[in-house]
């Protein structure tokens, strides 16, 4: 059946897309490969490349043919791509492209100067190009509010969530926040009198990158459609054809960057098995971060800080960074769960990480809602950590306010997905143990299979064909319920 207008829009969709892999892999080497004199002309392009993808994704023929579509007889899957279509659309028209290059342009400097500021607590270095980037969010939040009628923080953060407001995430970290602290002092009492054996190192990197390729390979990690590589912040960037990881080491401990290549693996696989016939538009896409991250957090904590799969990793230290009491399984799983809190959050235990993210959410709300300014940062932020954690930050900029990447990235409204998708993860693994009720067995005896077949039936292949609520109800049987997350927690640490 003829639909010329929907056609019309696919073949913008896809040349749009083939801009962006290209954006993509420049961005990812700006932050992996890059010499740092060659960021200003990097800069400038990305910008460049970022304008052309506005003025094509905003041209006035798109509006028709929008419109001309929804009268088109669609199939079901044609119908959510006009939908995402719909969506995309209706954000970028929201913003001028003067607009929308200042904001690559800024977020390239202010990311690329906090690489070096922050190593140095650079706190005053960092902060002129900080306000800078947060005047434009905060542009760009005002713009986004008045075309969707969304407070300017929501209008941000369904960038990130489609549909999730900051009314959703108080609720969820209030009841949070209520019960956390009495969690992690109830496991911090419980391990006090758990000996437990610290590996030795030094650990050589080349040593810990083949250590993190052979857990990439356990995870099923595609090599032939992505690498990894190193980085100042563990991320996965690149498209779904070819996934770029990156993480970093330290040679005083070798399971940072193991469990950050088995999180960011998570990321790569989703990615890697998108729907490939639907890959160039927007229903091909993933479906949100809040997911994304779910699919981190599954590979992370529900899989690599599982017990039964310590077993799996255990063989893998062993050869690659030499024998040790440290590595044996039972001790491996007590120090990949071990709880204690931290500065860093990349870093943190599954206990202690959504108070990291709390503690971040708290302050870019009230940063883009105008009530403090990049200036009161530390002071939240020593505030905050101290009565969440017990920690002091006073004068710590480097593992404290600068220790992400994301504001200087302009990545305001993502820091609520990672507990998110923490929730998300407890609810995927409830649903596997009702439907497969060896599973735990199985993981422990190297038999992965039956999460990474259900996560790519009912996550992966799906892209963006639904809602985030209706892939979450399809997936698990219900709505979103944190009741899992917190069950999975009791469970797995008391």
């Amino acid at each position: 059946m003829s639909h010329p207008a929907y056609d019309q829009l696919v073949q913008r969709h896809l040349r749009m897309h083939r801009l962006a892999h290209l954006q993509s892999i420049a961005s990812w080497d700006q932050s992996a490969f890059m010499p740092p004199k060659g960021n200003d002309a990097r800069a400038a392009a990305l910008a460049e490349v970022g304008g052309m993808l506005h003025e094509m994704g905003t041209a006035p023929e798109l509006k028709g043919w929008l419109e001309a579509a929804r009268h088109e007889a669609l199939s079901e899957d044609d119908q959510a791509s006009l939908r995402e279509m719909q969506r995309a659309w209706d954000a970028r028209n929201a913003l001028p492209p003067a607009l929308v290059e200042a904001i690559s342009l800024a977020t390239s400097h202010c990311e690329h100067a906090w690489r070096s500021q922050r190593p140095a607590n650079d706190w005053a270095g960092h902060l002129p190009s900080l306000r800078e980037v947060l005047r434009l969010q905060r542009d760009m939040a005002e713009r986004l509010s008045q075309a969707h009628g969304l407070s300017r923080y929501d209008s941000l953060l369904d960038r990130y969530e489609p549909g999730m407001r900051s009314a959703d995430i108080d609720r969820v970290f209030g009841d949070l926040r209520h019960w956390l602290p009495g969690l992690i002092q109830r496991v911090m009492a419980k391990q006090a009198n758990e000996p437990v054996l610290r590996p030795e190192g030094p650990f050589d990197k080349t040593a810990q990158r083949n250590l993190g390729l052979a857990a990439m390979r356990l995870m099923g990690f595609d090599f032939e459609a992505g690498r990894l590589d190193e980085s100042a912040h563990p991320f996965c960037g690149g498209v779904p054809e070819d996934v770029r990881m990156t993480t970093r080491y330290r040679e005083d401990d070798c399971l940072t960057a193991l469990m950050g290549v088995i999180h960011e693996a998570g990321h790569g696989r989703y990615e890697q098995n998108l729907p490939r016939q639907r890959l160039g538009l927007p229903v091909g896409e993933a479906r949100s971060m809040g997911i994304h991250e779910s699919q981190s957090l599954s590979f992370e904590m529900q899989l690599g800080s599982h017990p039964g799969f310590a077993r799996q990793l255990s063989p893998l230290l062993q050869q690659h960074l030499g024998l040790q009491p440290a590595f044996e399984p039972d001790n491996l799983n007590k120090l990949l769960t071990r709880v204690k809190p931290g500065y860093i959050r990349v870093d943190a235990d599954e206990v202690t990480y959504p108070a990291h993210v709390i503690l971040r959410y708290e302050i870019e709300r009230a940063l883009i809602e105008g009530e403090v300014e990049a200036d009161d940062i530390p002071a939240l932020w020593h505030a905050k950590m101290t009565e969440l954690l017990g920690l002091s930050t006073d004068g710590n900029f480097t593992n404290g306010c600068m220790q992400d990447v994301h504001w200087p990235a302009g990545l305001f409204g993502y820091f609520p997905c990672y507990t998110l998708g923490a929730m998300y993860a407890a609810q995927w693994f409830a649903t596997l143990r009702r439907d497969l009720p060896d599973l735990d067995d199985r993981i422990a005896r190297g038999d992965l299979t039956p999460v990474f077949e259900w996560l790519n039936a009912k996550i992966w292949s799906q892209g963006s064909r639904w809602s985030t609520p209706e892939l979450v109800q399809r997936a698990s049987g219900e709505p979103l319920n944190p009741a899992h997350f917190r069950a999975h927690l009791e469970a797995r640490y008391l």
